[in-house]
Formats: C-alpha cells, sequence, structure tokens
C-alpha cells in the first residue's frame, strides 16, 4: 500500500519547504495551492467565473488573476470567501483526485497532499495521516509580512481569518515543529520518513 499523508499548516508554517525535505527521501507530492493556482488560469471556467463576480478590479492587464487584489476582497469578506471555496474548491478536488490516484500507483511507500485547507475544505477525507507543520503565530507573522510584502496588521488578519492554531493541532495525528532551524527542520523530516515507512511496512505483514 502507499500510505497518503496531509500535510497542512497555516500561512508561513513553511509546508513546501517541509515538502521538499520529503523528496529528498524519494517522496512524492502535490500541492493543493499549485492546483488552486491551475483553475483559476486564463481560459478556465473558474477564472470567468470570478471576473463576473468581482470586476476587472481582480485581473492583471494580461488577464490573469490579480491574487493580491482577490484575496483582499475575500478576507475582508467571509460570504465572498465561501462563494469563491464553492467555485474553487470542486474543481481542485478533482485535480488532487486524479494526482493522489496517480502518486499511490508509484512505487513510493508513501506520498504527500500539501494543503493549507486540509481540514477546511474537507481535503482530509482524502489522506491516511495528518500533518501539521507547526510555528509560533509571531513568526507566521513576520514571516507572512516579509514573504508577501504586506503590514503587520494585514499578516495578522490573514492569520485570524485561518483555522485557529490549537484547532487544526488538535486535528493533527503527527506535529512537526518548523519553529527553528533548517537542520532541524530536516532532522524532524527524517524522523517522519523513518516512521511513515514503518507503517507502511508494518501494515504489509500478514
Amino acid at each position: 500500500m502507499s500510505l497518503c499523508i496531509g500535510v497542512t499548516g497555516g500561512i508561513a508554517s513553511g509546508k513546501s519547504s517541509v515538502a521538499r525535505a520529503f523528496a529528498e527521501f524519494g517522496i512524492p507530492w502535490v500541492d493543493a495551492d499549485d492546483l488552486a493556482r491551475e483553475v483559476v488560469e486564463p481560459g478556465e471556467p473558474a477564472l470567468d467565473e470570478i471576473a463576473e463576480r468581482f470586476g476587472p478590479r481582480v485581473l492583471q492587464d494580461d488577464g490573469r488573476l490579480d491574487r493580491r487584489a482577490l484575496r483582499e476582497i475575500v478576507f475582508a469578506n467571509p460570504d465572498e470567501r465561501r462563494w469563491l471555496e464553492s467555485v474553487t474548491h470542486p474543481r481542485i478536488r478533482e485535480r488532487l483526485n486524479a494526482r493522489l490516484t496517480e502518486m499511490a500507483a508509484g512505487p513510493a511507500p508513501y506520498h504527500l497532499l500539501v494543503s493549507p485547507l486540509l481540514f477546511e475544505s474537507g481535503q482530509a477525507e482524502l489522506v491516511d495521516r495528518r500533518l501539521v507543520i507547526d510555528v509560533p503565530e509571531a513568526q507566521q507573522i513576520a514571516r507572512t509580512a516579509a514573504r508577501d510584502g504586506v503590514d503587520e496588521a494585514q499578516a495578522r488578519a490573514i492569520v485570524a481569518a485561518q483555522m485557529p492554531r490549537r484547532e487544526r493541532l488538535a486535528l493533527a495525528d503527527d506535529i512537526l515543529d518548523n519553529g527553528g532551524d533548517l537542520d532541524a527542520l530536516h532532522q524532524g523530516v527524517a524522523d517522519l520518513d523513518r516512521y511513515y515507512r514503518y507503517l507502511v511496512s508494518d501494515s504489509a505483514r500478514p
């Protein structure tokens, strides 16, 4: 069997860094964020629906989605965020299912579904175990402000709009602390790799 591990965490928790560290052990992964970008590319039905609802303010000059402009709208209005999710989540899930089926048929003992909305979107139903990447909230805010070029107030609003940290941790099967340096992160991933391989080998025993 190939175990499916759902990897999640709040914004700027380091989910992609964790996935790349697992890839060094030969573990394939799919990022729901990448698929979320795919479903709103020019020519995709979801982009047409978004542009119809919000108008040209959410489009760049080249016709691509202005993700920052859209994010400012939906983070300020929960109803609009729910509408956006109703448009994009089913399309993302369809593509996720195809990629997960492909990876499950491959040679790796386990594979990853990386998703910031693993619990909120219902994607947790697609995985066998849930790995939460955890960092202190103050670190999240500082990383978000630096990475996205927003001020502290905007970064706080983005973090506040997500699932509370304590709720996310309560839903975890496994927790990886990413509040330290890269060496500590890679050691944590190495430990988890050994653990997941053990789970797969143990389940294969008669």
